[in-house]
């Protein structure tokens, strides 16, 4: 794995010397922008559209637009100087419990590992948040971009999750066309609960796969080797508009007599809605069937 940022961990007056790798990796498949009269891949070409020429990333500063096409310009050096030595600090601030983070904070995953002489502190960090069964909620600036930061165990690793800022996610209340008030149908919402409980199953992330991706390499193949490629027609769709006889198939597609929530006990009634979290807004109440 490649370091990506090199600093430490800043718990207390403990410091925990650490390196940082990035845990995930995009497999999407690239592809480039061609001309089609020559098969010649097109260039990304950096161009002034005041002076109409080709400008070099020596000719290029930052800037900042405060008006309709006014701008304050920054040097490289300007916004360095921004940055202290915190910036090579991952400087953790509360330890909180991981359940009561939103995953709509979540960004980008890296792992850390321990630096030069910090395998005793890092060990011991590592053990102490394993116990306690908290995660440590950090300040870090990578690249010249702060970010708060979640420190977790994932095995025996240190992980780190970048999250976003609070007046960085939108509130629910801004989607438009969210129902006013809950209202559903109970025996639609029991055999909704039941559908829910048939296709319930542990989180095995080795069950999913990128099926896109996986078609495409095999495009990508059949054009090399020159093979005529026929494209796998659309299976066909029942558009069912009625959302009753919806569940009764997808119960029935589960091997769920469709009639079992009639014959629903007391114990088997779903429980009340859960109540809408702190981003704002309210739970949408049904979805349209088509």
């Amino acid at each position: 794995m490649h370091t990506v940022w090199k600093g430490a961990i800043s718990f207390g007056l403990v410091h925990v010397p650490v390196k940082m790798f990035t845990a995930t990796e995009d497999k999407d498949i690239s592809m480039r922008l061609i001309h089609k009269t020559c098969g010649g891949p097109i260039s990304y070409v950096r161009r002034c559209a005041n002076c109409a020429v080709d400008v070099s990333s020596e000719e290029i500063a930052k800037g900042y637009e405060y008006d309709k096409g006014r701008f304050v310009l920054f040097e490289k050096d300007e916004l360095e100087a921004l940055s202290t030595d915190a910036t090579k600090t991952i400087s953790i601030l509360d330890f909180v419990d991981l359940h009561e983070i939103d995953p709509i904070y979540f960004q980008k995953t890296y792992y850390l590992s321990p630096d030069q002489a910090g395998g005793n502190a890092y060990s011991l960090l590592l053990e102490a948040m394993r116990q306690s069964g908290r995660i440590g909620i950090a300040k870090i600036s990578i690249r010249s971009k702060s970010s708060l930061a979640a420190i977790r165990v994932i095995d025996n690793c240190l992980a780190m999750e970048t999250i976003f800022y609070p007046d960085e996610v939108r509130p629910i209340s801004k989607v438009p066309g969210l129902p006013e008030a809950v209202e559903v149908n109970e025996r639609e919402l029991a055999m909704a609960t039941m559908l829910i409980r048939q296709l319930s199953a542990p989180f095995d992330p080795a069950k999913y796969e990128d099926d896109y991706r996986k078609w495409l390499m095999e495009l990508i193949q059949a054009k090399i080797a020159g093979e005529d490629v026929r494209i796998a027609p659309e299976q066909p769709r029942t558009n069912v508009v009625d959302l009753m006889a919806a569940l009764q198939a997808s119960l029935e597609a589960v091997g769920t007599p469709a009639a079992a929530p009639a014959a629903m006990t007391e114990g088997d009634k779903p429980a009340a809605a859960a109540k809408p979290r702190k981003t704002g807004g309210k739970k949408k109440a049904k979805e349209t069937v088509s």
